[in-house]
């Protein structure tokens, strides 16, 4: 027997910039807050986005945490590490693994 399973997919609305950085390397580092709605109830989550100004690819977590310190820490490290928006979900796991 097969069967079909959906799943409603949370989107982030309501972004704002929170913080931008403009690095040496010409990519914009942003951390975004916005509203997510889950289960009937709203809370304000916290993203990063990096965007390489020379090629123009973006690369974006719109919900990467909850927590506002968790977001700046992580784009931090992005900048301090150079990295560019393809490696931004590679940079993300370590940096879970390691937080958790």
């Amino acid at each position: 027997m097969l069967g079909c399973v959906t799943k409603k997919k949370n989107q982030v609305h309501d972004r704002t910039v929170y913080m931008e950085v403009f690095a040496e390397n010409r990519v914009a580092y942003r951390v975004t807050a916005g509203r997510l709605d889950e289960y009937g109830s709203s809370y304000v989550t916290y993203g990063v986005e990096a965007e390489d100004k020379r090629s123009g690819s973006l690369e974006s977590i719109a919900d990467f945490s909850r927590n506002i310190e968790d977001a700046v820490g992580f784009a931090e490290l992005l900048i301090t590490s150079r990295t560019r928006p393809r490696n931004i979900y590679n940079k993300a796991l370590g940096y879970l693994c390691f937080s958790l």
